[in-house]
């Protein structure tokens, strides 16, 4: 092959690499990036990979605790609603609104812990020295734990004034 010709196929997997892979690095395992025959490391493309469906897996819940917070406090509203178009007292919301405010603000911090942990284990994987997470899940789990509770208790506190 003409030496121009290798060194443009080169250019173009180099900016193909670079479009996939915002940092540049070179991780595919598909696209070999010469006609030297360097091998990937394959552990390393699988653990990156790994990492991204860990962030996108952050994203997912995210997405869904924000569209649980829009049913609270979309429902309460509605029910206010519904009151008055049939001449009801409207009575407030309670703490439903304020629940699913909450939950909608807890979803997107948690989409940027999310993101500052991807970009985290990105950073140990180049360098090669991974820790695993520690604080981020254990405040995870109290922070849901508490919410449910206070979502139990609500409940609870609902159907007793009702009743």
């Amino acid at each position: 092959m003409p030496q121009k010709l290798v060194k443009n196929i080169a250019g173009v997997e180099r900016w193909w690499q670079r479009l996939w892979n915002n940092t540049g690095l070179a991780v595919s395992a598909v696209i070999s990036s010469s006609s030297e025959g360097r091998v990937e490391n394959s552990n390393r493309a699988r653990d990156h990979l790994a990492n991204e469906r860990t962030f996108l897996a952050w994203v997912r819940t995210s997405v869904a605790i924000v569209v649980f917070g829009f049913a609270i406090g979309r429902f309460a509203i509605a029910l206010r609603q519904l009151a008055k178009f049939q001449g009801q007292v409207a009575r407030t919301t309670g703490l439903s609104v304020w629940m699913g405010m909450i939950s909608i603000l807890a979803g997107v911090v948690m989409v940027v812990a999310g993101l500052m942990r991807y970009r985290k284990t990105r950073t140990q994987l180049d360098e090669g020295k991974f820790e695993p997470a520690g604080f981020i899940v254990d405040l995870v789990t109290i922070l849901t734990v508490l919410f449910g509770l206070a979502l139990a208790g609500y409940l609870v506190y609902v159907e007793k004034s009702l009743g």
